[in-house]
């Protein structure tokens, strides 16, 4: 018997999900699999008051071919797969919206590489997903449209995704927040147990997070001020506020590197002022020893001349003048350490 290859959770033209929608305000998802799917994109001319959506799985090589003989994407949202990571962007290629959104993945743990890409082509009639990695914003509308929720067009289902992405970023920020919210009780009730390389690897991951997740800016501006044709005005409105809203998102995020950055110079701070201390302890012992060793090492000496050798009480004596300049180094050393301060 011939084993059946992998499917990495689609089937075997690499589909994960399809749902047909009607352009109605209460239009439902209606599930379609790869066979229905291919029939409609036959006849799609003939229904103009529907769309599609496909979701297609990359870790299966059987999609990208699937798609090529299918359907009729531009080259650029092919080439875009084959690209390194860049900022989350949307673009218009041949009356289509190319996105190229960042997410994270479902198993998130403040880890920089648990964050992977998702593809998108947008026109009046399909909207073609496709990732590499189970992701928390696309599995987000997924669940939302196998419930039911109805979807007016094919851009509502990008503004839909940019928003589930941006409620996924926000409960990231409510996590970050509250770690840092922690060491900063920790820090102001003087326990200092906190290393600083959590920190860093905290503001690193938001970091990356920003810049990648930032919608380019130059893209997305000319995509607002002249969308297509086909893109109705309440589509491109709601658009521009979700990523109004993913913005606001970002600024907050940015300001929890700005608050984790001087809680890295406090603890910083703090730790060279008790590295200081630790050294001046050494250097005050170190002091206070220098007067008995010196001399130690002048009466150890076993020539003639040494004074008090003869002398009943010339150990008392020593002891003395070791005690003396013992007392005069700690008082320059601690009054020294007192005018510092």
């Amino acid at each position: 018997m011939s084993a059946s290859p992998p499917s990495y959770g689609s089937d075997q033209s690499g589909l994960v999900c399809g749902y047909l929608f009607g352009r109605t305000p209460d239009g439902k998802g209606v599930p379609l699999d790869t066979d229905a799917a291919r029939d409609w994109l036959k006849v799609r001319e003939q229904h103009p008051e529907q769309f599609v959506w496909l979701h297609y799985n990359l870790a299966n090589t059987a999609s990208e071919k699937w798609l090529h003989e299918h359907t009729a994407l531009p080259e650029e949202f092919y080439e875009s797969l084959h690209e390194g990571p860049r900022s989350t962007r949307i673009e218009l290629v041949d009356n289509m919206l190319i996105a190229v959104v960042n997410d994270v993945l479902h198993d998130f743990s403040f880890d920089a590489s648990d964050i992977s890409t998702l593809w998108l082509s947008v026109d009046s009639q399909i909207v073609i997903s496709a990732r590499r990695k189970p992701l928390k914003a696309i599995d987000g509308l997924r669940n939302a449209v196998r419930n039911g929720e109805p979807m007016r067009s094919s851009v509502a289902l990008l503004i839909h995704l940019l928003r589930d992405q941006a409620d996924a970023l926000i409960k990231i920020v409510r996590g970050a927040i509250s770690t840092v919210d922690g060491i900063e009780d920790n820090l102001l009730a003087g326990k200092l147990t906190t290393q600083r390389a959590g920190l860093g690897s905290l503001r690193r991951v938001l970091v990356r997070l920003q810049r990648l997740l930032a919608p380019e800016p130059a893209a997305l501006f000319r995509l607002l001020q002249r969308p297509p044709a086909w893109v109705a005005e309440i589509d491109a409105q709601e658009l521009s506020q979700s990523t109004e809203e993913f913005s606001m998102v970002l600024a907050d995020m940015a300001s929890l590197q700005e608050r984790i950055k001087l809680i890295q110079e406090e603890i910083a701070a703090l730790t060279a002022e008790a590295n200081n201390h630790s050294l001046f302890v050494l250097t005050v012992v170190t002091v206070l020893a220098l007067p008995i060793n010196i001399i130690a090492g002048l009466f150890g000496m076993n020539v003639g001349g040494i004074p008090l050798a003869d002398a009943p009480h010339g150990f008392w004596v020593v002891v003395a003048i070791v005690a003396s300049f013992t007392v005069i180094a700690g008082l320059v050393a601690f009054r020294r350490q007192r005018g510092q301060r």
